[in-house]
């Protein structure tokens, strides 16, 4: 096993679109995922994605000494096994640098129509111990994704096994109520099902419970105490921020994994440049974990956890929000500057001579203010709102997709 300092941890970031993929890469991010058909589990997400706009984004990261993974972790049914072995061989043509795949069956047929291109295992494949990763290493996995529910012991037990199998964990992002997408909740309640990418989130719904006498078939609403809520299958979001050390120090973890294909273009951005610090920081021999929270902190967010990674699940008690859905963070996006640097779109609200402060890539954090608010146009307005698509002409340049953002009290 090659030691931590000869080789660093790998940051993959979420691409939902070829803004985001950009985004992410500019921010720090060593490896951009996603995918183009529902084969790639985040239906949403590979709606923004065309054949064309997907190569692009290859070329892209490509060009600048970045990798790009395709996602094929999805489940696909009889009747769609011929229009998988299309896509997978349109796929491989765009020159990937791995797949991720879920089933053992896909892990396979890849391997037969595009033996050039690695096959990585999808965390949906949920492997948790030393038995499961021998099989799909010697069905020629080259890396694992952990299910979200391993602990970092096991993944050193893994690893002590099989030292040339490489282990991907995840770090931050959206946790799964069930185990890392094998629920049905979905599909029986909206029929969207999410091991073909179209979970509805109903685990993050609102729930009302009833009584019924089966004598009489008198239904009753059980009414709650007051303050305990009803979000009883609401997992808080993943942030292994302040664990950073813990996990490379195991010497096991060869690539650290972001969640969020459909989360916004700002949450892309934030997350890789903080845990691109976080990782650096190690490599230097510090940590800073305030600020690593902080700036995760302004994310919008169902609360944080640290998950499993270091504690079993039964010595946990706070990975519930059972009192609300609703993602909040503690700062507002105001916009989105251009890749140009020259503009910028209004997310929120701009008014003249209020001051913003921007988030930028390479982390130079400074403020601006509008003198006027001149659109592309030429049109000069007082204030403008996120209903507003005309980009607005900047103050000064700015570097290409900076974030303008204020605190929100």
């Amino acid at each position: 096993m090659e030691s931590k300092i000869n080789k660093k941890v790998e940051l993959l970031s979420p691409a939902g679109n070829l803004t985001k993929l950009k985004i992410a890469i500019s921010y720090g991010a060593d490896t951009v995922y996603g995918g183009v058909s529902h084969f790639s589990l985040r239906n949403r997400a590979t709606k923004d994605f065309t054949l064309e706009s997907f190569k692009e984004g290859i070329d892209y990261a490509h060009a600048r000494g970045k990798k790009v993974y395709v996602t094929l972790n999805g489940f696909p049914f009889n009747s769609q096994l011929e229009l998988l072995k299309k896509h997978i061989i349109e796929m491989a043509s765009l020159s990937p640098d791995a797949f991720i795949i879920a089933a053992p069956g896909v892990v396979r047929l890849a391997k037969k129509l595009a033996p050039e291109v690695p096959i990585h295992l999808s965390t949906q494949a949920n492997v948790l111990n030393v038995l499961d990763a021998e099989v799909f290493y010697e069905l020629g996995v080259k890396r694992i994704v952990a299910a979200r529910e391993i602990s970092l012991k096991d993944c050193m037990e893994i690893k002590k096994a099989l030292p040339d199998l490489e282990i991907e964990i995840f770090v931050h992002g959206s946790m799964c109520y069930a185990f890392s997408g094998r629920c049905l909740i979905s599909s029986l309640q909206s029929g969207r099902v999410p091991n073909r990418g179209s979970c509805a989130n109903d685990c993050r719904f609102d729930y009302e419970y009833y009584v019924r006498n089966p004598d009489n078939g008198v239904m009753m609403r059980l009414h709650e105490e007051e303050g305990v809520g009803t979000h009883i299958f609401n997992s808080k979001d993943l942030n292994l921020s302040a664990h950073i050390k813990e996990i490379l120090d195991s010497g096991a973890i060869d690539a650290l994994k972001i969640e969020g294909r459909t989360k916004s273009e700002y949450y892309a951005g934030i997350t890789t440049r903080t845990y691109r610090k976080a990782i650096d920081d190690y490599y230097k021999g510090f940590q800073d974990i305030r600020s690593y929270e902080n700036e995760l902190l302004t994310l919008k967010n169902r609360g944080f956890t640290d998950g499993y990674i270091i504690k079993r699940p039964f010595e946990k008690s706070d990975t519930q929000n059972v009192q609300t859905a609703i993602s909040e963070g503690s700062f507002q996006v105001v916009a989105q500057v251009s890749e140009d640097g020259e503009f910028c779109l209004c997310k929120d609200k701009i008014f003249k001579n209020e001051s913003y402060e921007v988030v930028s890539p390479k982390g130079d954090i400074k403020s601006i203010s509008f003198s006027k608010i001149e659109l592309e146009n030429g049109k000069e307005v007082e204030e403008i709102h996120s209903g507003n698509v005309n980009r607005i002409r900047l103050p000064f340049k700015l570097e290409g997709f900076s974030f303008l953002r204020k605190k929100l009290s």
